[in-house]
């Protein structure tokens, strides 16, 4: 039985800055900040604005069928569990494997029952814990003397996995795959990478975190592997017996200049190559969550809407459901996973030739962060505009994609990608060189 206590906070972005710091005692971190969104593609499920989850009291992290283990975890413990789903966990579903790059080894799933729980409401702390009132007290003292490090690391060259000529080679190569028929439209990732490199994750997190505030922004730390994410888009919600998913296809930079920016957001709402990888999404994602769906439940709820962040204007959709009472909401994941718009369409042919013409493996990328609650609610976002940093091996991973159709120009494709990663760019490094 979790014990809980209140505590009112004065400076909310204070106490979360010295909590970030602070975690990183502990070899499992997981934190959620939907920095006070407050629209409805926010993360604040539960109505919390921040979610900070410590220390393992279980552990769920399977070789396989990680599905229908992690449905039984739940079921046995009832409780909040913190964790993620790898874009590889598409292996133990499918007849697909991945034989590409990989240097930071994420299980395909891990999920843990947290020790204390940290959720911000306004200027309100809820903690929910297996510890006393004496040793949370103490908690509180050290978060409240916690010193918070400035962000210093030395500039990171990261290298390119491909040059620019090797990426628009493959993208012509997607395209020809889209004449011939066999798919509508692929996701398309390329990685950074940069080798031997210590870093001060939580300082990175911090800083970039800052500087982006997004909505579905998380850090997860499991022993050597972390993943700091500045993610905008959500994967997939229940509240209840509603499932939310809001994926994002439509991209285009910001302006300064006020006049231009409305015309940004204006060229991107009329952008008929953004409206075609929008629907396709759409589609793509009202059938998935059709496969648990009350009859007739799946709607979408808003197309197209376009949503300003601080470096770029997305094309968002949000697609709902009811979830049938006869399915467990697990199933609603695995039918749903992974995600549309880090695919595309038909998802099973997508995911081939995804395998075929990248280079490393994706592993924790275009996979998912997020919880599920004890009644059975959750929040997964999607795991974009991250780095991915193996401290044992001391490599950090960027990966980046976009959206390929007929339409495609390949440079303009080359020049989004820089844009969504413009923000981890500055952070990390003044070079980027080719292998």
């Amino acid at each position: 039985m979790r014990n809980k206590f209140l505590y009112r906070i004065k400076n909310k972005r204070d106490l979360v800055k010295k909590l970030i710091f602070w975690s990183r005692k502990f070899s499992h971190t997981c934190l959620l900040d939907s920095n006070d969104e407050p629209r409805n593609m926010s993360s604040k499920n539960c109505h919390y604005s921040f979610l900070l989850a410590i220390g393992a009291h279980k552990i769920c992290s399977p070789n396989n069928n990680s599905f229908n283990n992690l449905k039984q975890f739940y079921e046995k413990n009832k409780d909040w569990m913190f964790g993620y789903f790898a874009y590889d966990l598409k292996n133990e579903n499918t007849q697909l494997n991945s034989g590409n790059i990989d240097n930071l080894y994420f299980h395909n799933s891990y999920f843990f029952v947290p020790k204390t729980i940290f959720k911000l409401k306004k200027y309100m702390l809820y903690i929910e814990t297996f510890l006393n009132k004496q040793e949370i007290d103490s908690y509180m003292k050290e978060i409240e003397n916690q010193n918070c490090i400035k962000f210093c690391m030395p500039s990171i060259n990261l290298q390119k996995r491909e040059s620019k000529k090797e990426y628009i080679k493959k993208i012509e190569g997607i395209k020809n795959h889209i004449q011939k028929g066999d798919i509508y439209e692929m996701n398309y990732c390329q990685e950074f990478y940069s080798n031997n490199v210590e870093i001060n994750v939580e300082a990175l997190f911090y800083k970039l975190n800052k500087r982006t505030k997004s909505p579905f922004a998380s850090f997860l730390h499991i022993h050597d592997k972390y993943v700091v994410c500045t993610s905008p888009e959500r994967f997939l919600k229940k509240t209840n017996q509603i499932l939310l998913s809001q994926p994002i296809k439509g991209t285009i930079k910001r302006s300064e200049d006020v006049e231009i920016d409305k015309m940004l957001v204006n060229k991107l709402l009329n952008s008929k190559k953004d409206k075609i990888e929008n629907v396709m999404i759409t589609d793509l994602v009202r059938n998935d969550l059709s496969k648990c769906a009350v009859k007739k439940s799946v709607s979408v709820d808003e197309l197209f809407g376009v949503y300003t962040f601080k470096q770029v204007h997305h094309m968002i959709t949000s697609i709902s459901s009811e979830l049938d009472p006869n399915f467990h909401f697990i199933n609603a994941i695995k039918g749903a996973f992974p995600m549309g718009s880090m695919t595309g369409a038909p998802k099973q042919k997508a995911m081939e030739l995804i395998e075929f013409f990248e280079t490393t493996k994706r592993g924790l990328f275009s996979g998912s962060i997020g919880y599920i609650t004890p009644n059975a609610n959750f929040d997964f976002n999607v795991v974009i505009r991250s780095l991915l940093y193996n401290s044992s091996k001391k490599y950090l991973s960027v990966m980046v994609g976009g959206a390929i159709t007929s339409r495609s120009v390949a440079e303009d494709e080359y020049d989004e990608c820089l844009i969504k990663l413009k923000e981890i760019f500055k952070i990390l490094s003044k070079k980027i060189v080719s292998e």
